[in-house]
């Protein structure tokens, strides 16, 4: 998706609530309508319980926070009705203009860019802004007048300062294409928020283009414009230069003064916002489609409001096409544009739920989730500088209208106004996809003790259903791996070990290192029709339920951990155990060589190695072994990592040198190991298992639970209270 720059942390994180009772309802009012002005929380008695509720929730969609990073270089906005654009103050919205039906504009921050080409040629630019999306780079295409006629221009990104433009436009004209459409190899030029004001003012949209274009004809760099000062109407006019010092300013105003003398040029007014227009091609990709009008806007201190009427609401092209509800903010924050949707608070919810659970699931688990989701939003008070929640997980997955379906806003409006509370407070509904089986205790998760939040079975296997079964073999060259079950077939063969023998059904069968098509990751082996294979082991298809990743050598293993520890390995992995479990068999300690693994809290062994689906798991060393000499003395691999010498059933000796061997228990079971370490996961559950499961929700409704027994099962004592 050209144009976005995503770092966020996907992990559901224990939230922290900003507005904890017993401070009043009044004054969170206050605090809030000074803030934002729209949204008021508000509470009435029930069972003896302050319970809040919320008229409108903000969500964050684009943001540049300490707590969540999602960056956009431009906002496009379209609705199938006109769209009303004004600027938000906290008496009110003062309109601005408003849009034809179906048109789309785009927003800008009005700050440093690097210019990278200026051209009559658009088959160049667009040449160019291709180019910088191969790279990931934010391209925009726009265009300008000068006496040459129309000029397209590539501007890259969003700086907040000369020397961040300049280097980013030095860094990309490093780039050998890049640098052979803009004609040169460095030194790009600026543009910036720098712009000087005519003092003329027209009554439409169409007499300030016309009037900028007359000025660029003459040589002056004009734009056309929105101003809008204090309280009053904005108002149509023309700026000279966009600058990105003063210097650059100085000889935009000679060359405007020198196409008109008359011009009574100043500085634009700190006080005053001004929205700079200008015609934008980035989204057309053909020089006879009609433009888009982009408006940059100031990097601080506006608020523009973008509302409609339409019942498809409005659509933002670079979340996805979605389209949303309620209205939209968009302004400055903290040197980016942020980008916030501000709807009804239950309509938030029923997105949540469409976007959280499938709306094929029972009634009773969609009413369990829309009270989670309600109740997990209200205890995020106003967590995220300007806005409640975020749209991804690390709040709650939201997805805008395309999220909600008819089962899901039925179980919203069931529920409506209910939910979860302990001992007179709202609780924290964590919850995740999948348990594996047990939920975990927050304090083996997170290391905080919550008295609501402990580990419970839960009945989750419903996302086996109809999955395939896969075998573990060892194919005729050696290598261990999985196939699918669809491509095997038995035979009344064992093997020496006493293994059942499978035959290959079809040729160039594939054996993958997991029980799990990946067509990213490379396959341990390919097997011809009629191959005979030794059965290891039978598993359903890694699922939300359960799951296998690795094997991972010890080198592999020690790469993924790079960044995500608070105190780096030293030296090469050996040894990976867990020392430590919680209540519901989760790790709270692992050693690795003989080291405690250094996290923030356990749930962070998920992301140290390689984004595990949960905590639930066991460690297959496959390197583990411990062997009795001829003298009896206990030999343990890969501590003592001496030649290891195998004796066959005739007496005879020889050295290990294969990669994997196979050793057969004492009960008949075979192993498979591995000459070197190697590091294998086997897991249940899906996310971090906390409180509510969503696959268990799903079992219990299906056994004929209802949604409040669903929800005080995963919530220890907690209460369903409604307003």
């Amino acid at each position: 998706m050209s144009g976005v720059n995503v770092h966020t942390n996907e992990t559901k994180e224990p939230a922290r609530m900003l507005f904890r009772m017993p401070m009043t309802m009044r004054t969170v009012t206050a605090i809030l309508a000074g803030v934002i002005g729209l949204s008021v929380w508000t509470a009435l008695p029930s069972n003896g319980a302050a319970v809040p509720h919320l008229d409108t929730i903000r969500v964050g969609i684009f943001m540049d926070t300490s707590k969540y990073k999602l960056n956009t270089t431009a906002a496009s906005f379209s609705s199938a009705e006109a769209m009303q654009v004004g600027l938000r103050l906290p008496s009110g919205v003062i309109p601005m203009f408003q849009t034809g039906s179906g048109e789309m504009i785009r927003f800008t921050l009005d700050d440093y860019k690097p210019m990278l080409l200026e051209s009559t040629n658009y088959q160049t630019a667009l040449a160019l802004l291709k180019r910088l999306k191969a790279m990931s780079g934010s391209g925009m295409l726009t265009t300008t007048n000068d006496p040459r006629g129309k000029v397209y221009q590539i501007v890259e990104g969003s700086y907040s300062s000369v020397a961040e433009a300049k280097a980013a436009g030095d860094r990309w004209l490093k780039d050998a294409t890049v640098a052979s459409y803009a004609g040169k190899s460095s030194n790009a030029s600026l543009i910036g928020p720098l712009h000087l004001e005519t003092g003329m003012t027209y009554t439409s949209k169409s007499e300030a283009v016309k009037a900028a274009q007359s000025l660029s004809a003459s040589g002056a760099e004009a734009y056309a414009a929105l101003k809008q000062s204090g309280s009053a109407a904005a108002v149509y006019t023309v700026l000279i230069g966009a600058e990105s010092d003063q210097t650059a300013l100085g000889k935009a105003k000679a060359a405007a003064l020198q196409a008109n003398p008359a011009l009574a040029l100043r500085q634009t007014d700190a006080a005053n916002v001004y929205s700079l227009i200008r015609d934008d091609y980035t989204t057309a990709e053909s020089a006879s489609k009609p433009p888009v009008a982009l408006y940059s806007i100031p990097a601080t201190g506006a608020k523009l409001w973008v509302s409609t009427i339409a019942g498809a609401g409005i659509k933002l092209t670079e979340r996805y096409n979605r389209s949303y509800r309620g209205s939209f903010e968009v302004s400055g924050l903290n040197n980016k544009l942020a980008v916030i949707n501000e709807l009804p608070f239950e309509q938030y919810v029923y997105a949540v739920v469409g976007a959280e659970m499938p709306a094929s699931w029972p009634a009773e688990a969609l009413k369990s989730q829309a009270i989670a989701a309600r109740t997990y939003a209200l205890y995020q008070g106003f967590g995220f500088q300007i806005a409640h929640v975020v749209d991804t997980t690390l709040s709650q997955a939201y997805g805008g209208i395309g999220s909600e379906k008819p089962t899901t806003i039925a179980a919203v409006d069931a529920t409506r106004g209910e939910v979860a509370m302990y001992n007179g407070k709202l609780i924290e509904t964590v919850f995740s996809s999948s348990a594996g089986g047990m939920t975990a205790d927050s304090k083996e998760i997170w290391g905080s003790d919550i008295a609501y939040l402990k580990s419970v079975s839960s009945p989750d296997t419903s996302s086996e259903k109809g999955l395939y079964k896969w075998y573990r073999i060892v194919t005729p060259s050696g290598a261990v791996g999985y196939m699918r079950e669809d491509l095997l077939e038995p035979t009344d063969k064992l093997s020496t070990a006493g293994q059942p023998l499978l035959r290959v059904k079809t040729g160039g069968s594939k054996v993958r290192p997991i029980p799990l098509i990946q067509e990213d990751i490379p396959i341990v082996d390919s097997v011809s029709a009629g191959s005979l294979v030794v059965q290891l082991d039978m598993v359903t298809q890694s699922n939300e339920m359960s799951w296998v990743r690795g094997t991972y050598s010890a080198d592999a293993l020690l790469s993924l951990t790079k960044g995500k520890l608070q105190k780096p390995i030293s030296g090469r992995i050996t040894t990976l155990e867990v020392s430590q479990r919680g209540p519901s068999g989760r790790p709270t300690e692992i050693q690795v060589n003989g080291q405690k693994l250094q996290v923030k809290n356990p749930d962070g062994y998920r992301s140290a190695f390689g984004g595990l689906p949960s905590t639930f798991f066991t460690i297959d060393e496959t390197a583990r072994v411990t062997m009795a000499g001829a003298d009896n003395a206990l030999r343990n691999r890969p501590e003592d990592s001496g030649t290891v010498y195998i004796q066959g059933g005739d007496g005879s000796a020889r050295e290990l040198k294969e990669s994997n061997y196979f050793i057969l228990s004492g009960d008949g079971q075979v192993r498979a190991a591995t000459k070197d370490p190697g590091y294998r996961f086997v897991g249940g559950g899906y996310g971090h298992g906390v409180g509510l499961s969503q696959y268990g929700a799903r079992g219990l409704a299906e056994l004929g639970y209802d949604y409040k027994y669903i929800m005080q099962y995963y919530y220890k004592d907690a209460k369903i209270v409604k307003e």
